[in-house]
């Protein structure tokens, strides 16, 4: 979707900050990606990245596993930025030192510019930045020069301009570093030399040209579930590819309230789109029957998705195999979630880890390099209406995630009535916009309670409300107790088979924003 040469590489070490560093690239207008550290000096000449970012890590850069760069990278000519385990690496790697010197720095501290630096250019002398490590630098590498220097860190800043290498003890991508972010966008603008080309209006340009490369002059589907993304990806190839497509809702009976009507307002009447609607819940159902592990749950839901699918395309083919294209709105933290590399798979995504290995289509993926807050400006712009632009994310499997346990008819009304007055309830407190996501869960359990003077034995209801930047992580979200009273209050004295309600308040990590 962009000039490889406009790009700027972040090299994941394990940091839970990665995605981070690669948003604030973004926030300043360039393209950025995540490499797993293994790549190579090869690899990278061949991306031609304007920049380099090596991330943090969990490690220290003396253990026996640490991660490693290949030496050959620092030869290939392009700037580089090392961030805290990044910047160890650095120092190690071209002759510096680090030791542990049982003196670490973790949250806000004081730092003070020691050297003269383009980098910190205006920058006050003392200033407040975040730290995390237990190693320290405590002598840089031969050509380089100490630019700034903390309490317990000699060496919290370093660079050699003519190789254009800098290394940072802190973290410039977190909020608690003042002048983070402007740091940062030096680096890309200044050092790196990028131009500030990566806007939502370039993202659609080069979006429906991509799409108009793959596709050509063939029919194409979409599947649509409702939610933002996969409205956003129907609305950027409707653009490219006009009435070479062909939108499917499938509506699996695990949809959230008016889902379908929502749909149909949207993209038939508004956008003129040639929309297709099956009614397929008896065979989610049936295909959910007995079914008790999450994992299970989707593969079997992605792979019933992409059958009726197929079904669509054949008989749009008038019998032969019909479009071969399938448009979905598979986001960045969608691939990164579903393993990519030496990361971890935390859980299959509809969009991705759930395909069957058979699958008849060509997968179309407009959005696949964004995040949330860029497919939301991307829809924006597109002009698709601001209840699908911001709803809440929902996710691919539906309702069948935010049941634990298996999926019947009965247990999904239950989640969906309680859902819907969670939604309610959020938008009349006026925090909707405020949060990322709030929704209910059914867990797989029954409590006792009491109502009308009888004993009851029925469900709980837990209340999920994040907040959030892009997903990758979350923090519970602090909801008003009053708000959480009428949420409760309402919950059990309208949904029936529901006797209790709780709140979940696990942030991510260690817990997934999804149940399931």
């Amino acid at each position: 979707m962009t000039p490889v040469g406009d790009a700027v590489v972040v090299v994941d070490f394990g940091a839970q900050y990665s995605r981070l560093i690669a948003r604030r690239v973004r926030e300043a207008h360039v393209f950025s990606e995540i490499v797993p550290a293994s790549v190579t000096a090869a690899e990278l000449a061949e991306r031609k990245p304007r920049g380099i970012i090596l991330s943090g890590g969990p490690k220290s850069v003396y253990e026996g596993q640490a991660l490693t760069l290949d030496p050959a990278v620092y030869e290939l000519g392009i700037p580089i930025l090392g961030i805290c385990y990044g910047a160890q690496l650095i120092a190690l790697q071209l002759d510096g030192t680090v030791a542990h010197t049982g003196k670490g720095e973790y949250g806000r501290t004081e730092m003070s510019i020691v050297g003269s630096s383009p980098m910190f250019a205006d920058w006050p002398v003392e200033t407040e930045v975040w730290m995390s490590h237990g190693d320290a630098i405590t002598e840089p590498p031969p050509g380089f020069d100490v630019l700034a220097k903390s309490a317990d860190s000699p060496v919290a800043a370093f660079g050699d301009p003519e190789r254009r290498i800098l290394g940072v003890q802190f973290h410039p991508e977190v909020v608690h570093t003042a002048r983070g972010s402007e740091f940062i966008a030096r680096f890309v603008h200044d050092v790196c030399g990028c131009p500030a080309g990566w806007t939502h209006v370039s993202i659609i340009e080069a979006g429906v040209d991509a799409v108009r490369a793959q596709v050509g002059s063939d029919r194409v589907l979409c599947a649509l579930s409702g939610g933002v993304d996969s409205a956003v990806a129907a609305a950027l190839v409707h653009k490219a590819v006009g009435d070479q497509l062909t939108c499917v809702f499938v509506d699996t009976g695990l949809m959230r309230s008016g889902e379908g009507e929502q749909v149909e307002e949207t993209f038939r009447r508004q956008f003129r789109i040639d929309l297709i609607h099956v009614k397929a819940a008896d065979r989610f159902f049936e295909a959910l029957a007995g079914v008790l592990d999450p994992e299970t749950k989707r593969k079997r839901i992605g792979e019933l998705f992409i059958r009726i699918f197929e079904e669509v395309a054949v008989e749009l083919g008038s019998g032969d195999a019909g479009p071969r294209f399938l448009v979905q709105g598979t986001l960045y933290p969608d691939v990164i979630e579903s393993g990519t590399g030496h990361s971890a798979s935390i859980k299959s995504h509809h969009n991705v880890g759930g395909l069957p290995d058979d699958l008849a289509f060509e997968l179309v993926e407009p959005l696949r390099l964004l995040f949330k807050d860029e497919v939301r400006a991307v829809g924006e712009e597109l002009g698709l209406p601001a209840d699908i632009v911001w709803r809440h994310p929902f996710p691919g499997p539906g309702l069948a995630v935010r049941i634990t346990g298996e999926v019947t008819r009965e247990r999904v009304e239950i989640v969906r009535a309680a859902d819907t007055i969670v939604i309610e309830e959020v938008r009349k407190a006026g925090l909707y916009r405020e949060l990322w996501q709030s929704f209910a869960v059914l867990p797989a359990t029954r409590t006792v309670g009491v109502m009308g003077d009888g004993r009851t034995y029925a469900y709980p209801i837990v209340i999920r409300a994040v907040t959030s930047d892009d997903a990758m992580t979350a923090d519970w979200a602090r909801l008003p107790y009053d708000l959480v009273e009428r949420i409760a209050s309402r919950i059990i004295g309208e949904v029936d088979g529901v006797n209790r309600v709780a709140l979940d308040v696990t942030s991510k990590p260690p817990g997934t924003i999804e149940w399931e």
